[in-house]
């Protein structure tokens, strides 16, 4: 089956198919109405659908607190001194059970609202995305409509201890809850709380400020964050929020919903997610799990943990954002994606969600056609996911001030209110000439992104290290997959470029030195390219557009090598080399004939005629280490048997090699015939650390383990 390029379409449910468009600020929902889960019907849906959307993440399903009375329902009514907002926030979860009733045409209905509205998503060959939100809940959070046999959240906690890992809240043993808010909040009693609960952001005492989460609760999953000899971990037995969480994640999965997009996962323990992902994909394989989580030392934990995605904000969010409004150089998108190449596939791109700045708002970039450029690099360079915001494609400019929400350039997530982009798109059908442009636009990359194997499948190649020339306000990459290729070009400036773009000849080894016709799939004309052993695409690309070549690759004129079954880490497989020249020139051996090379250790032997001493064995790391950073760049060249360099040694190779060979250069340093994969230079390598060694005296074998960091 083939591989699908995700494209994610974040809709904040309660705005989107609001057919009220007063937007009186502040605003009830009698007044400014509120969109309707029912308003997704077949053609809604296949609209969303035809922009090239595989999975739609409906925000704010899961109740939470808001100003507006549904208490003759059977619904606990909340205080509005907890409440941000008259319409409150999505992530301050009142029953993590039941779905909002903002959202439903018929309140004891919501439900099944709910439940006909996956289907109907599905029906549209789209999957579903619901938040989870794990990390705090709102101050009055009570369930009115959990399963049988399932005890409320604090429904056993013993509020005498601050903390304990049977408790799921955190507890200020003796103190009133005494924000530095208006507790009335208009309301003849005011909001109590006694004793009072640690706050949402992490906040353990009785007093939040007003820019803390002051209307959610902390939930505790076992970690003491105030222990005397400060932060303790306490998961055996496990604790018992470990198991609710577990519970209401199982209920959602039941219910079709193919995805969570886990808020703040950062802010909840890593041993709960290996354990609770674990479970979950036990009974429903299939089920994605994407971390908001934002500090990039702690990517590679979550991933373990069983993440598919994490959100890349602080990398490639960060650094788009950064080319757009400030020019910073277009070769900072290189150094964005090596930082996490190793777990590249698990990434997230995207250049708005509901906490970020809208793009044409002042704040950003005041202009949406300016971020076209970043949207075609980050939906076409790699295999991982693109999230797009609604409205986001229409050019929104969350300029409103909505009420909670002022004018600061984002969509509000607290008020009731009509986003405009969204109205003339979906409701007036009245949106403007240059919102549909826009719109085309973004459609065209994304279904680009679906249809193109070389995107969902391919390989990818930064093209930036051999054009410095273009480093500053364009971007360029090819995509390849089997015998098709993509060559991009986005042009991040405000002025039309004529740009020569080199391509290195090694770049996929099976590039034919020839003629080709290539088609720009924006513009649908041809373009004819040659490759030869230097070649050069002439391209001009307007101000912030893109140039998409796809080029059929002729399989008869590829290069033809051995295959092979070894499932290089680029990293470790050029440390290889550098270890086998690095022995050669110090011991004055042979290059090994026994290596087992992998990403979390390798084993590599060699014969010597004698024992290396320690000294030696350290010799051999700082050696490597030195030669890792004098960044040695790593080049190709492709030659016949005829023509083999003088400096080559073909002496091991097997008898029915083939008659082209790839000759691997690393600098002056080490040359040698290879078709693994290897990085672009040794800086990228990362530290060689060497693990151990065994000598046998009686074979003189010397085998070194080592592992890259």
């Amino acid at each position: 089956m083939a591989q699908q390029k995700i494209i994610i379409y974040q809709i904040f449910t309660r705005l989107f198919g609001n057919r009220t468009n007063v937007c009186k600020q502040n605003g009830t929902i009698a007044e400014n109405g509120c969109g309707k889960i029912n308003f997704f019907s077949d053609e809604v849906l296949q609209q969303i659908r035809a922009k090239g959307i595989t999975h739609v993440w409906y925000t704010g399903i899961i109740r939470h607190a808001s100003m507006t009375d549904y208490s003759s329902f059977g619904i606990p009514r909340q205080h509005p001194a907890v409440v941000k907002g008259r319409a409150g926030s999505p992530y301050a979860i009142t029953d993590y059970y039941d779905v909002d009733p903002d959202l439903a045409e018929d309140v004891n209905e919501r439900s099944a609202e709910f439940d006909a509205l996956v289907e109907r998503t599905h029906k549209a060959n789209m999957k579903v995305i619901i938040d989870f939100v794990p990390n705090h809940v709102a101050r009055q959070y009570h369930s009115v409509v959990k399963p049988e046999g399932i005890v409320d959240l604090g429904a056993t906690d013993n509020q005498s201890m601050g903390f304990s890992s049977d408790n799921n809240f955190y507890y200020n043993v003796g103190q009133q809850f005494s924000p530095s808010i208006d507790l009335y909040a208009g309301e003849s009693e005011p909001y109590t709380e006694y004793p009072a609960k640690a706050t949402g952001n992490d906040h353990f005492d009785a007093y939040p400020g007003k820019n803390d989460w002051y209307e959610t609760v902390k939930l505790n999953y076992g970690v003491d964050y105030c222990d005397a000899g400060g932060r303790s971990e306490h998961f055996s037995p496990v604790p018992n929020t470990w198991q609710k969480m577990l519970d209401i994640l199982l209920f959602w999965a039941a219910r079709g919903v193919d995805g969570f997009r886990c808020d703040m996962a950062e802010m909840v323990p890593t041993a709960f997610w290996s354990w609770a992902i674990a479970k979950v994909k036990a009974i429903n394989p299939g089920i994605l799990f994407i971390a908001e989580v934002y500090n990039p030392m702690d990517y590679r934990h979550y991933v373990a943990a069983g993440f598919d995605y994490l959100y890349d904000k602080v990398g490639m969010y960060d650094t788009m954002r950064s080319i757009i409004c400030d020019g910073c150089p277009t070769s900072k998108i290189t150094t964005a994606w090596q930082w996490v190449d190793d777990i590249n596939e698990h990434m997230l791109y995207f250049l708005e969600n509901h906490d970020e700045q809208r793009i044409a708002s002042n704040y950003f970039a005041g202009d949406a056609f300016r971020a076209y450029p970043a949207l075609v690099a980050n939906v076409l360079m790699r295999k991982n996911p693109f999230m797009v915001y609604a409205g986001q494609e229409y050019g929104e400019r969350g300029m409103d001030e909505e009420g909670f929400s002022g004018c600061d350039g984002r969509t509000t997530i607290f008020d009731y209110w009509t986003v405009p982009s969204l109205y003339r798109a979906f409701v007036s059908k009245e949106s403007t000439d240059e919102e549909c442009e826009l719109s085309r636009l973004y459609s065209e990359v994304l279904n680009i992104a679906n249809a193109e194997k070389a995107v969902s499948e391919g390989d990818f190649f930064d093209l930036m290290y051999v054009n410095e020339h273009i480093a500053e306000r364009q971007y360029a990459f090819l995509r390849k997959a089997n015998n098709e290729m993509l060559f991009v070009v986005a042009n991040f400036d405000g002025a039309k470029a004529s740009l020569t773009v080199n391509i290195p000849d090694h770049a996929f080894l099976h590039i034919p030195r020839k003629d080709v016709v290539a088609t720009d799939l924006l513009s649908g004309t041809n373009v004819a390219v040659h490759f030869g052993s230097t070649t050069s695409v002439n391209v001009d690309v307007d101000a912030y557009k893109c140039v998409i070549l796809k080029m059929q690759l002729s399989m008869e004129t590829e290069e033809i090598f051995n295959a092979h079954n070894k499932e290089e880490y680029p990293p470790a497989h050029t440390a290889e080399h550098l270890l086998n020249q690095t022995m050669v020139r110090m011991f004055g051996c042979e290059r090994s004939r026994n290596a087992h090379i992998e990403r979390k250790k390798s084993k590599i032997s060699f014969i010597l005629d004698h024992k290396p001493s320690r000294k030696e064995e350290k010799e051999i790391e700082v050696r490597m280490n030195e030669l890792i950073e004098e960044d040695l760049p790593v080049k190709y060249e492709v030659v016949d048997r005829n023509h083999i360099p003088d400096d080559i040694s073909i002496d091991r190779l097997p008898e029915d090699a083939s008659e082209n060979l790839r000759i691997v250069r690393i600098g002056d340093y080490d040359a040698c015939p290879c078709i693994g994969k290897h990085v672009r230079s040794t800086s990228q390598i990362g530290k060689f650390v060497m693990l151990g060694t065994n000598w046998d005296e009686m074979k003189h074998s010397f085998r070194i383990r080592f592992k890259i960091i």
